[in-house]
């Protein structure tokens, strides 16, 4: 695992960054300043995003890469408030390929084609060799994303974080782990952690067109599982080193609260957990928001300088 994304972060670290931004005059925030953001992910596809800054702020600003669920699409900005409204500058990323089915649309494609038979998704598109698989791609553009902040002259590169939930918790843990340039992380009830056997997958979305893929083609699931060990986020957070916190949700019938514990588990850096025993599956939760906000503000606060490189990077690392 260790070399194949020492060398897939290497790869891409070769190839220009080409981030643009320009700014939104129609935005109606009028206490926000509003880019519409791109850069050069994995293969130099555009990646999309929204970038807001808060006005009234002293800059240089501490920094949320907040990283979207399953089927979801950057939306509007004004989807986007909670972290602005805080102080935060805050990129929202589009994941490539998705948007609409939540009712957000997003604005980046994915041009990669089929290579074997799935099922209609992303989540068994390419999973019979972790080059192909669809979310190689998917954890080099939120690698790119933590770069693509550290850039902006409105935000201090020392005072990023990565977000989300579900799929997002999963970017989220990703681009922790892979980016020496994210000083923290919330990882709320992560996507792809803990999974052993296909054919015991929850019958719920997105898991469910794993389950699919296991029973239309038993004979691939030895490669498929060989796959997606080198993007189970349980067995990427033992190489964890900035602070995170995860956030898990007791009646989440989807990602399975014990999936989230196992990636608390492994995490290697400092980190605490939220257990909420009667929270559903990506359920409102204005406790779980103030104790992020909390988090931040506290981790953020801190001087952070010459960070250390990732552990997947550091010579001697034999995991």
């Amino acid at each position: 695992m260790r070399q194949f994304w020492r060398e897939a972060v290497r790869q891409i670290d070769g190839t220009p960054l080409d981030a643009s931004r320009v700014a939104v005059r129609s935005s109606p925030l009028v206490n926000h300043t509003v880019y519409d953001i791109s850069f050069a992910g994995a293969h130099g596809h555009r990646i999309s995003g929204w970038f807001l800054v808060p006005s009234g702020q002293p800059e240089p600003l501490p920094c949320v890469v907040q990283f979207l669920g399953y089927g979801e699409g950057r939306g509007h900005p004004v989807d986007r408030l909670f972290w602005p409204a805080l102080g935060y500058a805050t990129l929202v990323v589009d994941t490539r390929g998705q948007g609409g089915s939540s009712g957000r649309p997003g604005a980046t494609p994915d041009p990669v084609g089929l290579v074997h038979p799935q099922v209609p998704g992303y989540t068994t598109r390419g999973i019979l060799d972790p080059a192909t698989y669809y979310y190689r791609d998917a954890y080099l553009d939120a690698y790119r994303a933590v770069a693509v902040a550290a850039g902006q002259p409105q935000v201090d590169p020392t005072r990023i974080s990565t977000a989300g939930c579900s799929q997002g918790g999963q970017l989220a843990l990703a681009a922790a782990v892979l980016s020496p340039g994210v000083a923290a992380a919330l990882i709320e009830s992560p996507f792809l952690s803990s999974v052993g056997d296909l054919n015991r997958l929850p019958d719920r979305q997105p898991y469910r067109e794993m389950l699919r893929f296991a029973r239309s083609y038993p004979d691939l699931l030895p490669g498929a599982s060989d796959t997606l060990g080198f993007f189970d986020v349980a067995r990427l957070a033992a190489y964890g080193r900035c602070p995170a916190l995860f956030s898990i949700a007791g009646r989440d019938e989807r990602c399975a609260p014990e999936t989230g514990q196992a990636a608390h588990a492994a995490y290697t850096g400092d980190k605490r957990l939220h257990v909420w025993p009667l929270a559903e599956h990506a359920a409102p939760n204005t406790a779980l928001r103030l104790a992020e906000a909390d988090f931040l503000a506290e981790i953020l606060s801190q001087r952070r300088d010459n960070p250390d490189p990732p552990i997947l990077a550091q010579e001697g690392c034999r995991r």
